[in-house]
């Protein structure tokens, strides 16, 4: 039983890294098998409704590891705004040094998937929903009224996640240092 329950994970692990370099769309049943190692006739036994299940198990996955690190890097400071500047400037240096974008942002995918499938779509706006929720308790804790941190929440969201796009098109963090840089001002007015 174990190892079905490792056939299945892999197989999300495997989606999960591919989605995140090269999209849904460009990401085939094939490649994931490859890429996984594990045997054909598994995928369709742990995914019978085949690569949008095994999309969503991986954004999913995705949000976990999201929400991991944030929650963490956030804990590591008693003020906010001190450990969102930390994670956006974290992300830049891991962008300034050419490395894999793991665990950073679902966007890829949403951006692939909005208009074309409705279950990943809600899924990714879960995702999403649930990256500003730990913003928002995070301000709510540093005494900003539920209303403001909410609208303060999407913000940072909206602001982090294009200047992950900037940044990876320009193949540096500098955009998202910049956003780092206003992030007191959103906050603290």
């Amino acid at each position: 039983m174990k190892s079905n329950a490792n056939t299945k994970e892999k197989f999300i692990e495997t989606a999960y890294k591919l989605f995140q370099v090269k999209g849904y769309n460009a990401t085939g049943l094939n490649e994931i098998l490859k890429e996984s190692g594990a045997p054909k006739g598994s995928l369709y036994y742990h995914f019978p409704n085949g690569k949008e299940e095994l999309a969503l198990e991986s954004i999913e996955l995705a949000g976990e590891k999201i929400a991991t690190n944030l929650r963490k890097m956030l804990d590591m400071f008693q003020n906010p705004i001190d450990g969102i500047i930390f994670n956006i400037n974290n992300m830049a240096e891991i962008i300034d040094h050419n490395k894999k974008m793991e665990d950073m942002s679902i966007s890829l995918i949403a951006l692939e998937i909005y208009d074309s499938s409705e279950t990943l779509r809600t899924a990714c706006e879960k995702k999403f929903e649930s990256i500003e929720r730990i913003y928002v308790e995070k301000l709510i804790d540093y005494g900003i009224n539920e209303n403001k941190a909410k609208d303060i929440a999407t913000a940072i969201s909206a602001l982090t996640e294009g200047a992950i796009m900037l940044s990876l098109t320009r193949r540096n963090g500098e955009a998202l240092r910049k956003v780092g840089d206003q992030i007191g001002k959103l906050i603290d007015g």
